[in-house]
């Protein structure tokens, strides 16, 4: 026995890698609880999602975004994801009005199949900037953030693709051609699809999301102007696209009345790649790189105005600060008017007061006789001469 044929076992039979094609027989429904299916491409959503988060932990953090406001964001796109993906495949659908709007309960009905991730990107966007200019954000440091989670996320989501087998190419003979084995498989649901070797066009859109993701990794730490990622992204996914719908088995349709050959999703790639264009002139016109030691999520957006308590607070603690100086002040004053000596200091009771008494009638009295010498002398008519007593000294004339 071969190491492929032994793979094959240990894997329960669902995968089978040649030779000489890849054989994948999984069942979408990963298990039933009661009424409830559980698919693997649910969880795949769940797994992408917490993976996401996890990539950008640190972009956000380094841009000065708490992980509050991401989860306060993150329900918001998560909402809109599935909406505007929901939608916009909805829309595209050529028995729109015979199998949605005459049935509308179907439009909710996803796991019939069927999500358009341009209308996730669609929607997602406009519900990012709205969070941004809610949470006082820079829009273009958000959608970075919120792309680059779209680009982890998304790999998981092509995963649940390839086991679903709902992104499937042309019939083909190459050696990494995929076929799919189990009756439940969205391919089985075609009988010229099912266990026939096709084209693996999610394997190739999972691998161009895997370069994508390492290169705005690489971007994330190095470039710092805002909305670099975004066009980064956004132009990689529009390009992608757009090539490999040329693989993929879908109908051809016209728009405006132009048959060119190709697909819905073609026609969508080429009018973003247009808008793109001035997208970027704008971006690049506007959007200035963060310098160094400012906060990217809020370098240039005015910030809420603090709360009329907090200023209250503030405002009592300045007028505070004068009477704590004068306090210091005072004390400072009454601390130089303290007796120099020990001895003067420990003298309490009546004979200290005497003492003091004592003390300043010496005082008195020096003062008194240092007057008395300086008194002037006074020239008296008769040519006598008499020393003037000064006022406060104690004698009567």
């Amino acid at each position: 026995m071969n190491i492929l044929p032994l793979a094959y076992l240990l894997s329960g039979g669902w995968l089978h890698i040649g030779p000489p094609y890849i054989y994948i027989n999984i069942d979408p429904v990963l298990v039933h609880l009661g009424p409830l299916a559980v698919r693997w491409y649910g969880l795949m959503y769940v797994v992408g999602i917490m993976v996401g988060l996890w990539v950008i932990k640190g972009y956000t953090t380094r841009k000065g975004i708490d992980q509050d406001t991401v989860y306060r964001i993150l329900w918001w796109c998560i909402a809109a994801g599935l909406i505007g993906g929901r939608l916009y495949f909805v829309v595209q659908q050529p028995h729109l009005v015979e199998d949605y709007l005459m049935q509308p309960w179907r439009i909710i009905a996803t796991w019939e199949g069927g999500m358009a991730f341009y209308g996730a990107i669609f929607l997602v966007i406009p519900t990012l900037f709205w969070r941004a200019k809610v949470e006082r954000i820079n829009p273009l440091v958000l959608i970075d953030a919120g792309v680059l989670f779209g680009a982890a996320g998304q790999i998981f989501g092509r995963i649940g693709n390839l086991i679903n087998g709902d992104i499937i190419g042309f019939p083909s003979t190459l050696p990494w051609s995929t076929v799919y084995q189990n009756p439940n498989s969205w391919a089985c649901f075609n009988p010229s699809t099912c266990n026939v070797p096709v084209q693996p066009a999610a394997g190739y859109e999972l691998i161009i999301n895997l370069f994508v993701l390492g290169l705005m990794l690489y971007l994330a730490r190095r470039v710092r102007r805002p909305g670099i990622l975004m066009l980064v992204y956004l132009f990689s996914y529009t390009i992608s696209q757009f090539f490999i719908f040329f693989a993929r088995q879908n109908d051809i349709v016209s728009f405006l009345g132009l048959n060119l050959g190709l697909k819905q999703a073609q026609w969508t790639s080429l009018v973003v790649f247009i808008l793109l264009l001035p997208l970027t002139y704008w971006v690049m016109r506007t959007s200035r790189p963060v310098p160094d030691g400012e906060v990217a999520a809020t370098y240039g957006i005015p910030q809420k105005p603090k709360p009329a308590l907090e200023k209250k607070v503030i405002t009592e603690e300045l007028s505070e600060a004068p009477a704590l100086v004068a306090a210091d002040t005072e004390t400072t004053s009454v601390d130089t008017e303290t007796p120099a000596t020990e001895s003067e200091r420990t003298r309490t009771g009546p004979e200290g007061k005497e003492a003091t008494a004592a003390t300043t009638m010496e005082a008195d009295a020096h003062t008194t006789g240092h007057a008395e010498a300086t008194a002037p002398i006074t020239e008296q008519p008769d040519g006598s001469a008499v020393q003037s007593t000064p006022k406060g000294s104690g004698q009567k004339s």
